[in-house]
């Protein structure tokens, strides 16, 4: 009889989301707005990428150009990997940085929230030297439409970060996109276009982390940078709370400030998330 395996258990603390947090806000700061394809654009590339960097990650640049319907624009992706096995399985996180264009919306919930969140989980994941599993972060930019998603609008970052896994030829366990997750009003939905084994894994694990309840599966297609993963094959889901403000008023909106996002909820998405890592590499 062989032994059952057990990946060590990730963990983020109330400490790692205070960083989280702290990140989130210097973007806001300093890199506001940051439509994809400006010059401030690219100066949130390279500040995800200072902070990233100092925290521990080896985050490489993939600087690119796509045609839009305002003609062609240059954008930048970020990744850092953390390789446990170099032939093993990977969980991919993802989450957009770029904010809505013209609309000068400082987006604290929507990007910086979880942008800081993956600055902080990179900084985990290089310290507490996790032996479960490969785990890549990644930061994408062009995630939002200039005028509505379609084949040269929106996914941008996405598309080009799916096209080069798939390139790749490595083994995906999951990719899991996060966004608006720093809602003080914390509601976490999964849309129903994702893959059915992961949102699964997603509920096993917002239970064992006593977040039940706070995450549920929604009856709802939701476009967002998981979906050109599953146009390729990959395994995905998408993890949002698109519930901001009164009927969603802050979303795209200069409502869209630090004082909108928490510490708390932070942590809360921070430990689903290092839940279902920890959930995906058990579930060999």
């Amino acid at each position: 009889m062989f032994p059952l395996l057990i990946a060590a258990s990730l963990v983020f603390t109330p400490a790692d989301a205070a960083f989280a947090y702290s990140n989130a806000v210097e973007i806001v700061r300093d890199c506001s707005p940051r439509d994809a394809g400006t010059i401030r654009g690219g100066i949130a590339a390279f500040h995800i990428l200072d902070l990233a960097s100092i925290a521990g990650a080896n985050v490489r640049l993939d600087r690119f150009s796509d045609t839009t319907p305002r003609g062609v624009r240059h954008f930048t992706n970020l990744s850092a990997e953390f390789v446990a096995n170099p032939t093993g399985e990977w969980v991919v996180v993802v989450s957009h940085y770029d904010t809505k264009a013209g609309t000068g919306c400082p987006g604290a919930n929507d990007g910086a929230s979880t942008s800081g969140l993956l600055i902080s989980l990179a900084g985990v994941l290089a310290s507490r030297q996790f032996d479960g599993g490969n785990v890549m972060l990644v930061w994408t930019d062009g995630e939002e439409c200039f005028e509505s998603y379609s084949a040269n609008d929106g996914f941008h970052g996405s598309r080009r970060a799916a096209a080069r896994l798939k390139e790749s030829g490595r083994k995906v366990r999951g990719v899991v996109c996060v966004d608006m997750l720093g809602d003080r009003d914390l509601g976490i939905s999964i849309p129903r276009n994702g893959t059915d084994s992961l949102a699964e894994a997603a509920l096993r694990a917002a239970a064992a982390r006593g977040l039940k309840g706070l995450v549920a599966r929604a009856d709802i297609v939701v476009k967002d940078d998981h979906q050109p993963f599953l146009d390729l094959g990959f395994p995905a889901i998408d993890l949002i709370d698109f519930s901001y403000g009164p009927d969603n008023s802050w979303w795209h909106t200069k409502e869209d400030t630090p004082d909108k996002i928490s510490i708390e909820s932070l942590h809360k998405a921070g430990e689903l998330v290092a839940g279902i890592i920890t959930e995906l590499f058990n579930d060999r």
